[in-house]
């Protein structure tokens, strides 16, 4: 498994698929929409002037991340992204 260094957050993402009314599945993603992930593992934090400073996410949440921010791993045959914590813009609940 991989285990985030500093700041930084391993997501996997989740695709997302979007229906018409009448059921019919799009496959071309909508742009300039941002993308959503569910955090596997998390950094320790950052330090600024000698003071740790934890990153605020557990293991499980859904997250929505910016669009082509990251790095994209594949470890195990599943694909994951590493992303510094400040990518992330919100927890989905």
């Amino acid at each position: 498994m991989l285990k985030p260094l500093h700041d930084y957050v391993v997501l996997e993402k989740i695709k997302e698929e979007e229906k018409t009314q009448s059921g019919v599945i799009l496959t071309k993603e909508p742009k300039d929409q941002p993308s959503r992930g569910i955090v596997v593992s998390v950094g320790p934090g950052k330090t600024e002037n000698g003071t740790l400073i934890p990153v605020e996410l557990k293991e499980g949440q859904k997250v929505i991340y910016k669009k082509y921010s990251g790095t994209e791993i594949t470890e195990d045959k599943k694909d994951y992204l590493l992303i510094k914590a400040e990518d992330i813009l919100a927890i989905v609940e």
